[in-house]
C-alpha cells in the first residue's frame, strides 16, 4: 500500500457506489496475493508525520468500506499481511483461498498496528485481536476462518469467482434494504472506530521513534 494505491482505491470506492448499474464491490489483490501491507520502502523514505498522516489515510480508506452503501467483498489469495489483513477484515464479507496466510507483523517490527484495529476487534473481540497483533504465529486461513477473521474458505485460486458469486447473490436482494442492513450494522461496528485509529497512529508514530522500529525502516530505506 503506498499512496497512488489508497488514492486509487478511494476514488474507485466513491465512483462504484454512486453508479446505480452496480448492486456489489469485490476487492482482488494483484499477484501475488491480496496485500502484504504498506510499502515500507515508500513510508520508510517519509519523515515521521507524513508517515503518520499516510497510515491516517489508509484507516480512513477502511472505515469508508463502512459508510458507503453498495456491500464489499474481499477475495484473498496468498497472503493478507499488515494493512492487508487489516483491510479485509473493513469488508463485509471475506473470502479466502485455504492456502492463504495471515499475521499483523507490525509488533514485531517494532509498532503498533496503526489503523483498523476496530475492524478486527469486531470480529474477534478485544482478546483474540490482541493476540493477533502481537502476531506469535503464522493464521492459515482456516484457522482465521473460526476467529471470525474469515467468513469463506474455498479453494486456491478460486477466491476471486468465489467472492463474485457471492457479491452477485448480494446484488440480486432489494437494495434499499442491503443499504439499510449494512448502515444498520455499520454504526455499531465502527463506533469509536475513527478514535481507535487516531490513538492507534499516536502510538504507532510514538515506537516508530524507537530504535527497533528504526532498524526494521533502515532494512528498506537503504533498498
Amino acid at each position: 500500500m503506498n499512496q497512488e494505491l489508497v488514492d486509487g482505491v478511494r476514488a474507485a470506492l466513491i465512483e462504484l457506489d454512486r453508479d446505480e448499474s452496480v448492486g456489489a464491490i469485490v476487492l482482488v489483490g494483484a499477484p501475488p496475493g491480496f496485500s502484504a501491507g504498506s510499502d515500507l520502502k515508500f513510508i520508510g523514505a517519509l519523515g515521521l508525520e507524513a508517515m503518520g498522516r499516510f497510515e491516517q489515510e489508509c484507516g480512513d480508506l477502511g472505515r469508508l468500506i463502512g459508510f458507503i452503501s453498495k456491500p464489499v467483498v474481499a477475495a484473498v489469495e496468498a497472503f493478507a499481511i499488515g494493512g492487508g489483513f487489516t483491510f479485509a477484515t473493513c469488508c463485509d464479507v471475506v473470502v479466502a483461498g485455504r492456502g492463504s496466510k495471515w499475521s499483523l507483523p507490525e509488533v514485531p517490527h517494532g509498532w503498533l498496528t496503526p489503523w483498523g484495529i476496530k475492524s478486527l476487534v469486531a470480529r474477534v473481540g478485544l482478546v483474540k485481536a490482541r493476540l493477533l497483533c502481537f502476531c506469535l504465529e503464522l493464521l492459515t486461513a482456516e484457522a482465521a476462518r473460526e476467529l471470525g477473521v474469515v467468513d469463506y474458505c474455498c479453494d486456491d485460486g478460486k477466491a476471486l469467482s468465489t467472492a463474485v458469486s457471492i457479491a452477485e447473490k448480494l446484488a440480486l436482494l432489494p437494495r434499499p434494504a442491503v443499504a439499510a442492513t449494512k448502515r444498520f450494522f455499520s454504526g455499531y461496528l465502527m463506533e469509536n472506530a475513527e478514535a481507535m485509529d487516531f490513538e492507534a497512529n499516536r502510538l504507532f508514530l510514538d515506537n516508530c521513534r524507537e530504535r527497533a522500529a528504526q532498524a526494521t525502516l533502515d532494512k528498506f530505506r537503504h533498498r
